[in-house]
């Protein structure tokens, strides 16, 4: 669903931008949070979690790269906000989802650099508030287990491929640089972005899945989850006595997990994205069918070595296509990674100048 530049006109395109810059200047302050981690007894800190929201970033490009088919000469991608708002946070998912997009519009020239507020806004912002509003609402009712997690994972990420697709109808009925009827292109949107929003739902809870079948304690939608082990006396289920404590989650090391985390996104940027759909996707053949594409506009980055996902000269397609995916995947877990380890060590920095400021307690 990457807005292309000259679907949606200059002033709108601005006021999104505007919009955007503040979705990510809040997420900013949010996410120093998140990535701070819960408090010391139960687990994580800045260390270990903003290299993972940069692992969270790359597979999530990873991903993006592998089309799936949803339709006769449709196909649709992962969007991923409401992936990265699970593992990582809501404020570090926009994050990750704005440092994607900026990736592939700078690298790759894919989602138009005009547009890029439209893009952040619609992808990043509607994909990880509704998604997360879900998710948070469902888990509120449903029993505290692991498949309770990644079933409101599931419609979490379900019903937020629709709502970016009907967020995307609202600018363009505002700022559309065509004339084609809105309830037109709304009932076409939604319409396709209901199938794909079923791979992206798929996919979502089994990644969440997966990873709290090993580690849960590094899923941030997953904090708090715990099932006790049941004995059963006299007929009836009781609660197990509780053990010596475990060792803290901090005491775990991520090394393993993110090096397999890292790996895999490698080979399905650099592999699997080969046998992706070559199909257009649910925007770009809507706007194909609908002519929202009348006005679209050469992207400013289409001289790139890298442009539309392949090494400029060289000629096999398959390693064209494999070294660009292993090329995006390291630079954005590069340039992830390094925005939050700024952002969680600024809460540090924050934290210390809290402390040495604070008067002393009354002795």
């Amino acid at each position: 669903m990457h807005v292309p530049d000259g679907f949606i006109n200059a002033p709108v395109s601005v006021a999104a931008g505007v919009v955007a810059v503040a979705a990510v200047g809040v997420s900013l302050r949010g996410a120093r949070r998140e990535l701070g981690g819960p408090s010391q007894a139960e687990g994580s800190g800045g260390e270990r979690t903003a290299p993972l929201a940069g692992l969270v970033a790359a597979f999530v490009f990873a991903v993006q790269m592998l089309n799936f088919p949803v339709a006769a000469g449709t196909s649709g991608h992962l969007l991923g906000g409401a992936l990265a708002a699970i593992l990582v946070g809501p404020y570090t998912g926009v994050l990750c989802v704005s440092v994607v997009l900026l990736m592939q519009g700078i690298l790759f020239a894919d989602g138009g650099l005009t547009a890029l507020g439209v893009n952040i806004t619609v992808m990043g912002g509607v994909t990880v508030v509704v998604a997360y509003a879900i998710f948070r609402g469902l888990l509120k009712v449903l029993p505290p287990t692991r498949r309770s997690v990644t079933a409101a994972a599931f419609t979490g990420a379900l019903v937020s491929v629709p709502a970016a697709a009907a967020a995307f109808t609202a600018v363009y009925a505002v700022g559309g640089t065509t004339d084609v009827p809105v309830a037109k292109v709304f009932t076409a949107m939604v319409g396709v972005h209901v199938l794909i929003g079923i791979g992206e739902a798929a996919i979502t809870a089994a990644t969440v899945g997966a990873v709290i079948a090993v580690r849960p304690d590094l899923v941030h939608g997953a904090r708090g989850l715990h099932t006790p082990l049941k004995l059963r006396v006299g007929g009836e289920l009781v609660d197990a006595p509780t053990a010596e404590a475990p060792a803290p989650a901090a005491h775990r090391s991520t090394r393993k997990f993110w090096l397999t985390g890292l790996v895999t996104a490698l080979v399905l940027a650099g592999f699997v994205s080969f046998y992706a759909s070559a199909s257009p996707d649910g925007l770009e053949k809507v706007a194909a069918d609908k002519g929202i594409d009348a006005k679209v506009e050469d992207h400013a980055a289409a001289g790139s070595p890298l442009a539309d996902y392949g090494v400029k000269d060289v000629e096999d397609p398959r390693l064209s296509g494999g070294l660009a995916g292993v090329i995006g995947v390291g630079a954005t877990v590069a340039v992830g990674t390094g925005i939050f380890i700024t952002v969680s060590r600024r809460r540090r920095s924050d934290e210390l100048t809290a402390a040495s400021t604070a008067p002393p307690a009354a002795g």
